[in-house]
């Protein structure tokens, strides 16, 4: 949620973002926000006149009655129950314009990064980092992976639909070891890294799901558990960040970096046709989370330092990848800027995106009311996060790639950890 004070110091800029992510009515949503916070506090600032007035007048009635005035002091008790209707009224007035506020708040994206290019939608992306080298191309039969998949006997989507529905892969021996092994591998880079593992919750109520900004943006892409009041994480980045919701942390606690491995869940509505056969886009999927929680003179020097980090994972898995920095219509409700990184599918012959690494800067704290204390008061955190990695894709890739007449070569850096270095037939 963008900070209210923004509203008043930085308006122009809340409209330019709303440009370039495509909003044509950001004038209008901007001045509602203005509207609505300048009744506010004109009715907190009426409230807290007759509440004084009140308090004073009630102080009064006392002193008449030890006066013995006792009819001034009726005429006073009369004037103060008058004065109480307005204050009751007051109140719920202002009540009514703080919950017409905070759903307007709520509505807005975040304020996106002045380096944000505009554009509508992923081809309108800026590609930041290329990649030098040639474009592997496919060994062997040259075979997607979910034709290898059935050849290999390694991942079955037909019997995951038949137990749960389409998008849900069932891994079957070395593909199962494999999405094992890469688990493991990212833990443990994330940990050299720095970032302190946690286990966490695969379902998170209402306010944890508002407070990272799921909620209400991407309502109808969660699967929810109606009668607990729950939802399925769509990505370990709300429960990790929800750790620190109204929470105040000393200075000296920040940078706090934080992993995690969960299966993630996304209902993908309207997603079909060969772009999302087999593993390119599921409705269950693993993947390990890098989040973030930063001052925010450090936010952006801590995003670069993420994706070096995600950018040496990628290179110890000998996969071809790219950068890119997302155009206003393609970045997310709660980021202000974000990284895609794409890897090469050579049997596919097409980039697939496997992480994303993002700055929200103040819109998830803000949210979340995570402060940290400093020398000018409590202040807002940055928070941020990534995937480091998102496991469907990543396999994907490695099958492909890999592939060769004598069976699927793995990466020498997860040999240790597959406990094999060819998947054979």
């Amino acid at each position: 949620m963008i900070e209210i004070k923004a509203f008043e110091e930085q308006a122009e800029r809340i409209i330019e973002s709303l440009k370039k992510r495509n909003y044509t009515d950001g004038p209008r949503l901007v001045q509602q926000v203005q509207e609505l916070n300048r009744s506010r506090k004109e009715l907190q600032a009426a409230y807290d006149a007759q509440k004084a007035e009140a308090n004073r007048l009630s102080k009064a009635i006392g002193e008449k009655y030890r006066e013995g005035a006792a009819e001034e002091a009726e005429t006073l008790k009369l004037q103060v129950s008058g004065m109480k209707d307005k204050i009751q009224q007051l109140e719920e007035e202002q009540k009514q314009v703080t919950e017409s506020l905070d759903n307007a708040l709520f509505d807005l994206p975040n304020m996106l990064h002045e380096k944000v290019p505009a554009g509508k939608s992923e081809a309108d992306n800026e590609i930041i980092r290329k990649f030098e080298g040639e474009l592997p191309q496919p060994s062997g039969a040259g075979l997607p992976h979910w034709d290898l998949a059935k050849e290999y006997g390694i991942l079955d989507m037909e019997l995951g639909a038949k137990i749960s529905g389409s998008g849900f892969p069932l891994l079957i021996g070395a593909g199962a070891r494999l999405q094992r092994a890469l688990i493991a591998f990212f833990l443990d880079r994330a940990g050299t890294a720095g970032y302190t593992e946690y286990v966490s919750p695969l379902l998170v109520n209402e306010a944890s799901a508002r407070g990272t900004g799921q909620l209400p943006d991407k309502e109808g892409q969660m699967y929810e558990v109606p009668r607990d009041g729950l939802y399925l994480i769509p990505t370990a980045e709300v429960p990790l960040t929800n750790i620190y919701r109204d929470v105040i942390l000393d200075e000296e606690q920040l940078p706090i970096q934080l992993t995690g491995y969960t299966p993630c869940f996304r209902r993908e509505a309207g997603s079909y046709g060969a772009e999302v056969k087999g593993l390119n886009r599921v409705h269950q999927f693993d993947k390990v989370e890098i989040v973030r929680i930063e001052k925010p003179e450090n936010s952006y020097a801590a995003l670069e330092g993420m994706m070096k980090h995600v950018s040496e994972v990628l290179e110890a898995l000998e996969l071809p990848y790219r950068v890119l920095r997302l155009c206003g219509g393609d970045t997310g409700f709660a980021a202000a800027m974000t990284y895609d990184f794409e890897v090469y599918s050579a049997a596919q012959k097409r980039w697939l995106e496997v992480s994303s690494v993002s700055n929200f800067e103040t819109f998830q704290s803000n949210r979340l009311k995570l402060r940290y204390r400093s020398e000018n008061g409590n202040q807002l955190a940055h928070t941020l996060n990534g995937s480091a990695l998102a496991l469907a894709r990543i396999i994907a890739c490695l099958l492909e790639n890999g592939q060769s007449d004598e069976g699927i070569h793995m990466p020498k850096a997860l040999f240790p950890y597959t406990g094999f270095e060819l998947i054979t037939r």
